[in-house]
């Protein structure tokens, strides 16, 4: 019998594939814009694709895993990522580079939100916090090796070398998805899956859904204008890139260690305020004209510890039975706000004339936090309340 590790193993590198994805535009943007004619706007276009169709498919993405079953739709969602790369890599027509994108990034939805709720499954009432903290930490790693890989591969090869090393790595998620994964083979208690979810459990589920989309727009802030706002200080393009991703690679501990320290002390609340607080001050501090390399080194310790916490609060309000449309609602709630947000942010920084008005916007959500996660447990509570009267 394969442990619940061994199927989180799967999982992370069916996503770290998607994240290896979606940066093979963003890894390799010289190349793109030689092969394709493109401008830098364009290429943001390209990139912004991939989270495009998950406003409209969260919701109808976890209905058709609970009809087809998730590893079905797993499956499903890495082959139209597959298709996607190979049609983008087929042709240099800008239409085929925006349906394959699309094409992918709808493939892309399907894994985010059944996966989560397969770990979910696996993991509910045992080191949830830890589990999920591994699991998403499979994003930053999937862009971290896109940024080490793919632009030598394309320097070498070619965008056809990148389209090929994408290709292959999905290959593998698929290979290891369809021969390895597994269901935990526990029946829903009470019956099948429910078609719905109550009132209140759907208000918990956009609190949580907007306590992790604010999170990440605090994390967005700083990797999209981060590096704009040190160059606005005269730091080279190089320096301040290289500078801000410290943050990522620490944040690749801290993820993991965040989960660990929210199981063994069993205080979501704390990790979550301290971890959100502490990365909002030092966003603060950063935009304010601190002291750079220290202040990236401790966001990139502190960044990561709430992430765990965060990602285990679906699974409070939510059994086997609704699972599926209740991480479609979560996600739904998130990948509305992550489309907007960055180009708040964006037009924030055009009107005060400096980036350090995006990063001020990211601690300023960082800081809503705390407060919906108030939200979140006043909603679970009434909605407790609410079954024991019934």
């Amino acid at each position: 019998m394969r442990s619940r590790w061994t199927i989180l193993a799967v999982l992370f590198v069916a996503r770290a594939a998607m994240a290896f994805q979606f940066q093979s535009v963003g890894a390799v943007v010289p190349l793109v814009r030689d092969n394709l004619g493109a401008s830098l706007a364009d290429i943001g276009i390209l990139i912004g694709l991939y989270l495009a169709p998950g406003i409209a498919l969260a919701l109808p993405g976890a209905t058709i895993g609970r009809r087809y079953g998730d590893k079905t739709t797993v499956l499903a969602g890495l082959l139209m990522m597959l298709a996607g790369e190979m049609l983008m890599t087929a042709s240099t027509s800008w239409s085929l580079q925006i349906g394959g994108r699309l094409v992918a990034g709808t493939g892309g939805v399907l894994l985010n939100v059944l996966m989560t709720k397969m770990v979910a499954d696996w993991f509910a009432g045992r080191e949830i916090a830890t589990a999920m903290a591994t699991y998403i930490n499979s994003w930053p790693a999937g862009i971290a090796i896109a940024l080490l890989l793919l632009p030598a591969i394309g320097t070498t090869f070619g965008m056809t070398g990148v389209g090929i090393a994408v290709s292959v790595l999905i290959v593998v998620a698929i290979g290891l998805t369809a021969f390895v994964y597994r269901s935990p083979g526990v029946a829903p208690a009470g019956g099948v899956e429910r078609l719905g979810i109550s009132a209140g459990t759907a208000y918990a589920l956009v609190a949580a859904g907007l306590i992790w989309c604010l999170y990440n727009v605090g994390f967005a802030m700083v990797f999209s204008f981060g590096p704009s706002m040190l160059v606005e200080r005269g730091w080279s393009t190089s320096a301040a890139g290289s500078t801000i991703s410290v943050v990522l690679w620490l944040a690749t501990l801290s993820v993991p260690f965040g989960g660990i320290l929210t199981d063994r002390t069993r205080r979501v609340g704390a990790v979550l305020v301290a971890g959100c607080v502490g990365f909002a001050l030092l966003m603060l501090l950063l935009s304010r004209g601190g002291a750079v390399l220290p202040l990236t080194f401790a966001m990139g310790i502190v960044c990561g510890l709430p992430a765990g916490a965060i990602m285990s609060l679906p699974t409070r309000v939510l059994d086997l039975r609704t699972r599926s449309i209740g991480m479609g609602v979560f996600y739904t709630v998130y990948y509305a706000g992550m489309l907007a947000a960055p180009a708040i942010g964006g037009k924030l920084a055009v009107w005060t004339g400096t980036a350090t008005a995006a990063l001020d916007l990211g601690a300023a959500a960082l800081l809503l936090c705390p407060l919906l996660l108030w939200s979140f447990h006043r909603i679970s509570y009434l909605r407790r309340r609410c079954s024991e009267l019934i």
